[in-house]
């Protein structure tokens, strides 16, 4: 039998697809009329693998957070919590470096998509298992997901352009090297990343001493609001 001239399509096909278009042009730019278009098919053959284009979307977004290492949480790795933890974060702020247009999507969370469970319910349980109630443990696998979402939105450094006739000593006395940043863009942002990870990290560090003597004391270490909703995000 003589191959067929087009591949056939297929569920990873598809979703290839949508990434590039979303990467390329953004979110808005997705459609079924563009994507069967980019495939070379017809727009219903991809019901025939997907139910509606938020559908196509979700798994596009899965597979980023598919790519998040998550080598660091299992039992057997041993790193600390703290190194865990930063790791992680360095793992996920480099995935969703290169598909920016998606972080509005995982920003809503991981709804039913496997990955994105996956990867709160590795944070949950090393946290868990590290001595972490689990009310803090759900609380930290938010604040660690708003950071690292956060700092994927846009460049800081990005935001000031090169044109030092824009920062007029007389309207803004401080801002005389502005338009060096935009050069410096990777280094400036990589730092401020790595800056208020470690402030994060040394927080929580606190943290977790208090828990660890309140425990010694046999008291409950997680009483108050929030107390009752424990669980992965």
């Amino acid at each position: 039998m003589a191959r067929p001239r087009k591949p056939l399509l297929s569920r990873d096909r598809i979703v290839a697809a949508a990434g590039r278009l979303v990467d390329e042009e953004g979110l808005e730019a997705l459609s079924t009329r563009r994507l069967a278009a980019a495939l070379g098919v017809s727009g219903p053959s991809l019901y025939n693998h997907f139910r509606t284009k938020d559908e196509i979307l979700d798994a596009v977004a899965d597979a980023v957070s598919a790519r998040v290492d998550l080598a660091m949480f299992e039992p057997d790795d041993p790193r600390d919590w703290r190194t865990a933890l930063h790791d992680w974060a360095h793992s996920y702020r480099d995935a969703l470096a290169d598909h920016p247009h998606l972080v509005p999507v995982l920003a809503r969370g991981p709804g039913r998509r496997p990955a994105g469970l996956r990867v709160a319910d590795a944070v949950f349980g090393a946290m868990t298992a590290a001595g972490w109630p689990p009310a803090q443990a759900t609380r930290i696998g938010a604040l660690m997901r708003y950071f690292i979402l956060g700092s994927a939105v846009g460049s800081f450094a990005g935001g000031f352009v090169d044109d030092a006739a824009a920062y007029d000593p007389a309207d803004y006395p401080h801002l005389g090297q502005a338009h060096l940043l935009a050069e410096r863009r990777a280094e400036v942002d990589e730092g401020a990343f790595e800056a208020g990870l470690a402030a994060l990290l040394d927080g929580l560090a606190l943290q977790f001493e208090a828990v660890r003597r309140e425990a010694g004391r046999g008291r409950r270490p997680d009483v108050g609001p929030g107390a009752a909703s424990p669980g992965p995000v």
